[in-house]
């Protein structure tokens, strides 16, 4: 792990402990204990671009901000693309004669030919090296530019791949520069397309983008979120959709990455965070639900977020908790479409005769269902004089989960005592 926090002006407290936080919830652990930290490693990168300097592979730039201005501005107005035009190139100049945060160290740039970036996503793509301008590698405050530090930090940490972004494609050409200045071996470079929102516009917070924190505060298992994230660019080349994360360390093949951007689709993760939590083991899914403000959740509730038909546990919380409290019940809602209230109020009458004359010990969805499809058949109703009116009675919805379902998560007592509610609506 590395944090790469030498741009001080974007640096957000706290989101070097969110970063390790993420990582750690999501199951991958860094093979470094304490991860490398750019900001306390400035000498190392100092060093580094002094020694270009004095090879003269870099240069010391004394351009000011405002020259710099007045430049892009001359160039926007003669439609020419913005770039460094070099006045410092070729100039005499010595560190020693030079004041601190007076200058920047540039590198020098081939001015001709073909620079090629062998992609293992893109394949080989062709740079011309007259439009690339000599980037900034040490800045006026002593930092490095994400340029020199990372091909520096890739080759102390020993980086066989770097895997990022499409965005930076058109900066590996100086990277290339860089190793080769140093005398260093690059690594291999995957470039992976772009994530983009359902407006196939880049994603953002206007996408309702957030942290992964954020979705494991909204109640998604970090089994999905590793799976949905692997999904985005890559194809396992089958119809596999859920992939555990080991299982993804096995199958994960860059050659498998796509050119295209990627959509981010926020029902598709729904989608398998739904079944990876309805097939969660009933203690682990307890756990989880108590740091969800449930720790006294029932087996029964267990049971009827164990059946499935929750996107996430923020999802199921908030239906445990709406179920708890007594529902509001009218009598048109109660009759089913093709029954009436006649029909109705017997087929309550009956069920709640057959739920009283079970006992807490019998209390089990096999038993509820047997009963009340003998309701059903021994007093010639059909399920929708019984089964709709039961529900109905019990989560105060005429879309809900079965009322066996309901009334295994409510219990007996609960159970009866909304029925004798329904029957006085």
């Amino acid at each position: 792990m590395r944090i790469e926090d030498t741009d001080q002006e974007r640096l957000v407290e706290g989101a070097t402990k969110r970063i390790v936080e993420s990582l750690d919830w999501l199951g991958i652990k860094p093979d470094n204990d304490k991860p490398m930290v750019q900001s306390e490693r400035l000498e190392t990168y100092k060093k580094h671009a002094f020694e270009l300097v004095n090879k003269g592979k870099a240069y010391i730039c004394t351009c000011t901000k405002e020259k710099l201005a007045e430049d892009r501005a001359k160039q926007e107005k003669e439609g020419r693309p913005p770039r460094y035009e070099g006045h410092c190139r070729t100039a005499e100049l010595k560190l020693a004669d030079m004041k601190e945060g007076c200058y920047t160290i540039r590198l020098k740039m081939p001015q001709e030919g073909k620079i090629v970036v062998d992609d293992l996503v893109r394949g080989k793509v062709e740079f011309d090296a007259k439009l690339l301008d000599d980037t900034i590698i040490l800045k006026s405050d002593g930092f490095p530019t994400y340029h020199l530090a990372s091909v520096i930090d890739d080759s102390d940490m020993q980086i066989s791949h770097v895997i990022r972004a499409e965005e930076w494609l058109s900066s590996t050409p100086k990277h290339l520069v860089l190793y080769e200045a140093f005398g260093l071996k690059p690594p291999a470079f995957a470039h992976l397309p772009m994530i983009l929102g359902s407006d196939k516009k880049k994603l953002s917070k206007r996408h309702g983008a957030t942290s992964v924190l954020e979705f494991k505060k909204l109640g998604y298992l970090p089994e999905a979120i590793t799976n949905f994230i692997a999904l985005l660019g890559w194809n396992p080349k089958d119809e596999r959709e859920e992939f555990s994360l080991s299982e993804l360390e096995k199958e994960f093949k860059l050659e498998n990455v796509n050119k295209s951007s990627a959509v981010f689709d926020l029902e598709k993760l729904n989608h398998i965070n739904a079944d990876k939590l309805k097939n969660l083991e009933a203690d682990k899914l307890k756990s989880l639900m108590s740091e969800f403000d449930l720790s006294d959740i029932s087996e029964g509730e267990l049971e009827l977020i164990g059946r499935g038909g929750y996107k996430t546990l923020k999802e199921a919380e908030d239906y445990i908790i709406k179920l708890r409290k007594e529902p509001t019940v009218s009598s048109e809602m109660l009759v089913f479409k093709k029954s009436d209230q006649e029909e109705t109020k017997k087929g309550l009458e009956q069920s709640l005769k057959a739920l009283e004359g079970t006992t807490d010990e019998e209390w089990s969805d096999e038993t509820i269902q047997n009963k009340l499809s003998e309701v059903v058949k021994e007093n010639d109703l059909s399920n929708g004089d019984v089964f709709w009116p039961v529900r109905v009675a019990l989560s105060g919805e005429e879309k809900s989960p079965s009322p066996v379902e309901l009334a295994v998560a409510l219990g007996r007592e609960e159970t009866l005592q909304r029925v004798k509610k329904a029957l006085g609506v």
